[in-house]
């Protein structure tokens, strides 16, 4: 474990991709356990979990035993350590069960824990990241607002220094949508601390504790689907913070934060979609070939086989661009467009092909308990959160003007 700094001097780590802390052979043990714990133990419960709302316990303390709760968490800090291109191959496998599974440690590995991992001071990250790696800690990441969704420049939640420099924070606001929030031991919160001005954006980050007064938690959200996968509302009202809990001790390192933890992310979410798509591939190929009509399986027929062509060639086209993506992260060489034409392209083809899913399968797909059905229904989310498909087009379509407009020069 590192030294802890003297100071609240931010610690920004966003270069920890490149360094890579499981070697291959380690890695594709660690890959085939996930494999086969996933649709050996999880896939025969997908029902028990849709029809209770919850990931049982027993799974979640296998998930924290197998190191899935602190995956991508430096080995410094009580992870697995894997990098980015590590981390799509295991969100293939998470993606091909139930989404709930994998948004139990999500947060942790993702959005939430990725602020402390590349923002947080020592001090931080050895007070939090350990817990939170090993599954005793729930960090969530407390972001979206009534009118700040997939841009945090709208943030209205505020935080105000209470007795000068050196003081508390005391942070107001609501939030909607928290993954987690039910479970949450920490809250990443973001909030304003001035009106954006030529020096920033005067967006902070903050550590906030469940417990801390003046945090309050509401129901649970009834959702489309991902039954399991518990998000609520959180109030802050006067919460009380001291000035150790601002991430990295930079009033202005929230967008950033949110930023860099989004683009990650965006590349994660596009791996699920693509381990969703496989399994609707899956569950019609199945279908196709056992059910019969007129006396022929219907995989016979040329229309469905080119329903299922569609479906592979989705799925192929998929996992090739989410390893790009996540390869050019790692390296550095792209860590904005690629992020967001891979969770474009793929969260929009699983909703292809799960919509073929339930095609394939007629009635049957319509009917709750089928698996094609669920997944129809899980996926939807996935072109919304960490970025809508209109979000992801902007940065895709703005990012390529503004290269372009770099290359031609001064007029």
């Amino acid at each position: 474990m590192s030294e802890q700094p003297s100071s609240a001097t931010p610690v920004v780590d966003t270069d920890t991709e490149s360094d890579t802390e499981v070697d291959a052979e380690d890695f594709a043990a660690i890959l085939a356990t996930t494999r086969e714990y996933i649709r050996s133990v999880v896939v025969p419960r997908e029902r028990e979990i849709a029809d209770t709302d919850a990931v049982p316990d027993d799974i979640r303390a296998d998930l924290a035993d197998m190191g899935l709760f602190g995956y991508a968490i430096p080995q410094r800090w009580g992870g697995l350590g894997l990098d980015l291109t590590q981390d799509v191959e295991l969100a293939m496998e998470f993606g091909y069960t139930t989404l709930a599974m994998r948004s139990l440690f999500g947060t942790n590995n993702g959005i939430a824990g990725q602020v402390l991992v590349n923002f947080g001071t020592d001090a931080q990250k050895a007070e939090w990241l350990e817990r939170i790696a090993s599954g005793d800690v729930i960090a969530s990441f407390a972001l979206t607002e009534d009118g700040a969704g997939s841009n945090p420049a709208g943030l209205a939640t505020k935080a105000v220094r209470d007795g000068g420099e050196g003081g508390d924070w005391i942070i107001d606001g609501t939030k909607r949508f928290i993954t987690n929030a039910p479970l949450a031991d920490l809250f990443i919160v973001f909030a304003r601390t001035r009106p954006a001005d030529h020096s920033g954006t005067g967006i902070a980050v903050f550590l906030v504790p469940a417990d801390a007064p003046g945090v309050s938690v509401g129901p649970r959200d009834k959702k489309m689907g991902q039954e399991g996968a518990w998000t609520a509302e959180v109030d802050f009202r006067g919460v009380r913070v001291p000035a150790t809990a601002l991430v990295g001790g930079d009033e202005d390192a929230g967008y950033r934060a949110a930023m860099t933890s989004l683009a990650r992310g965006r590349i994660h979410i596009a791996a699920v979609a693509v381990g969703s798509a496989q399994r609707a591939l899956d569950e019609s190929l199945a279908f196709a070939a056992t059910t019969t009509q007129g006396g022929e399986a219907i995989g016979g027929f040329q229309l469905v086989q080119g329903m299922l062509a569609d479906q592979q060639t989705g799925v192929m086209a998929g996992r090739a661009l989410v390893r790009e993506a996540a390869a050019t992260y790692v390296s550095g060489e792209d860590r904005r467009i690629a992020p967001s034409v891979a969770k474009l392209y793929c969260t929009e083809m699983v909703a292809d092909v799960a919509d073929k899913a339930v095609q394939i399968h007629g009635g049957t797909g319509y009917m709750r308990g089928v698996a094609v059905e669920r997944i129809y229904r899980d996926v939807r989310l996935l072109r919304l959160y960490e970025g809508t498909s209109e979000i992801q087009r902007l940065i895709i379509g703005g990012g390529l003007v503004r290269g372009a407009m770099r290359d031609a020069g001064p007029r």
